[in-house]
């Protein structure tokens, strides 16, 4: 287990950028890979972004494709995600999460074991 604590969320016009962190306490992070969910008002948490445990290998949802990243830094125990060109659409609670499990890439919300409280992301003029 690893506790994940996000950051980095808030309102934005569309067409902006924010650049969301995850940052991890305990030693299992670098054995982990780590994804990125969302949640908007009424509806299921979905799959955002998942990277592997090096960093090397990188999946995402397709509303999302050429316009988000996802990123980690072993080193500093933090997982980021670069979401550019956000639209109305985007608007949602952001999770961040560990998954110990093959099959990460998959994006099942139930291979994930450890998950973050959540930061608002606000996309609207």
């Amino acid at each position: 287990q690893v506790r994940l604590v996000e950051s980095g969320g808030g309102l934005v016009q569309p067409g902006g950028s924010l650049r969301l962190s995850c940052a991890a306490s305990g030693r299992t992070f670098s054995s982990a890979a780590m994804g990125w969910f969302r949640q908007a008002p009424g509806k299921e948490r979905t799959f955002v972004a998942t990277i592997n445990r090096s960093g090397s290998s990188t999946t995402y949802a397709e509303p999302v494709k050429g316009r988000f990243t996802i990123s980690r830094d072993n080193a500093k125990n933090t997982v980021y995600l670069q979401m550019n060109t956000l639209k109305p659409e985007d608007t949602a609670v952001y999770y961040c999460a560990a998954s110990w499990s093959s099959g990460y890439d998959t994006g099942l919300k139930n291979l994930y074991g450890s998950w973050g409280q959540g930061t608002q992301v606000t996309v609207s003029s």
